[in-house]
């Protein structure tokens, strides 16, 4: 085994033993060492780098390297470009200590594999307390990591879909609440029309998987079936999270309904013009709403359901804000959009009436 002489150590005695067991233990011991199904090592601890001078037949199927290819080499062989500096540090100050260590680090099979390795390091004494030898077990967790992994997956994605639900219920108790409940007939499609309008927003988000959508993407599917031909759009390709997509598709889909209903799209010479740009030092979102041939409007007009819903949207959801202004050719909106906001699928609606 080693050229050291192995007078002063002495193994430790079995938890459990009987007589003719205890009369071989130590052969029992080398039977276990080499059998047994977890990798293990034993390093010399009195010669410098502690080379390996054991190895059992585990640890060589585990490693993918022969015998001659393990003896005499320290362990960090097993090291590679992804291990983690501070696991080595962790190992290192563990055998100057002279103390057990026990270690998650990623390791590297001789065929370039990468795994996982547990990693278990204890010291072996002599009688005379010098320290002679570094045991070390092994234990391939990698399956157990990718588990882990997949199991941390899944619960952010419960997070993140708890999330969005949460979001478009309070979209939809904000519809519900603010459409106009004067007639029960116009209440229902009113309602139809804006989860209409969620649920197109809905399957553009699925068909991207709830990755980001352009902006111009959005305007287009919630404005093209108002303004076939007098909308014009013009923009650099800015792209939304999807957590905004719904929120900004019932904004664009109130303009479009307001401006068919009573803006530049309800006459005959009507035009419409969407523009949108970042917002100051290159973040955040804002969109410019131009109406054109609508001239001013009369000192009587109200504040309708859907301008109230497209202020709950912008100013609860998006936590913007938006400005409106008739000048003589008809109605302009700017709406500002944050790029940093928290989360405010919980923030009450009702209050922007």
């Amino acid at each position: 085994m080693t050229s050291h002489s192995t007078r002063k150590l002495h193994g430790d005695l079995p938890s459990a033993s009987s007589k003719v067991a205890s009369a071989d233990r130590k052969e029992l011991a080398a039977i276990a060492f080499e059998r047994t199904r977890m990798p293990m090592v034993v390093a010399d601890a009195r010669t410098p780098d502690l080379p390996i001078v054991l190895a059992n037949k585990s640890f060589l199927e585990l490693t993918g390297y022969a015998a001659e290819e393990v003896l005499g080499r320290n362990c960090r062989f097993l090291q590679g470009p992804a291990t983690s500096p501070t696991a080595v540090a962790e190992i290192r100050a563990g055998i100057a200590d002279e103390r057990e260590v026990d270690v998650e680090i990623l390791n590297y099979k001789k065929s370039g594999e990468q795994f996982w390795n547990r990693l278990h390091l204890s010291p072996v004494h002599g009688d005379d307390g010098q320290i002679l030898y570094v045991f070390g077990s092994q234990i391939d967790i990698t399956e157990y990591r990718r588990i882990e992994a997949l199991e941390a997956s899944e619960h952010r994605l419960l997070r993140e879909v708890d999330h969005r639900a949460k979001n478009v219920l309070a979209i939809v108790d904000s519809i519900v609440r603010l459409s106009n409940a004067e007639d029960p007939a116009l209440y229902a499609a009113s309602i139809q029309h804006r989860v209409h309008a969620l649920a197109r927003a809905h399957s553009l988000l699925a068909e991207r998987r709830w990755t980001s959508i352009s902006v111009e993407e959005i305007i287009r599917q919630q404005v093209a079936p108002f303004a076939a031909a007098r909308a014009s759009f013009s923009g650099p390709d800015i792209r939304l999270p999807a957590p905004d997509v719904q929120p900004l598709a019932l904004v664009f889909h109130e303009l479009a309904v307001n401006a068919a209903r009573h803006g530049a799209l309800a006459v005959a010479r009507g035009t419409l013009s969407i523009s949108w740009k970042p917002g100051p030092l290159g973040t955040g979102l804002n969109i410019r709403w131009q109406e054109v041939g609508t001239g001013i409007p009369p000192k009587s007009a109200k504040r309708g359901f859907g301008t109230v819903i497209v202020g709950a949207m912008v100013e609860k959801q998006l936590q913007g804000r938006i400005e409106r202004n008739w000048g003589n050719e008809g109605l302009l909106v700017n709406i500002k959009i944050p790029a940093d906001r928290s989360p405010s699928y919980d923030a009450p609606l009702d209050h922007a009436k």
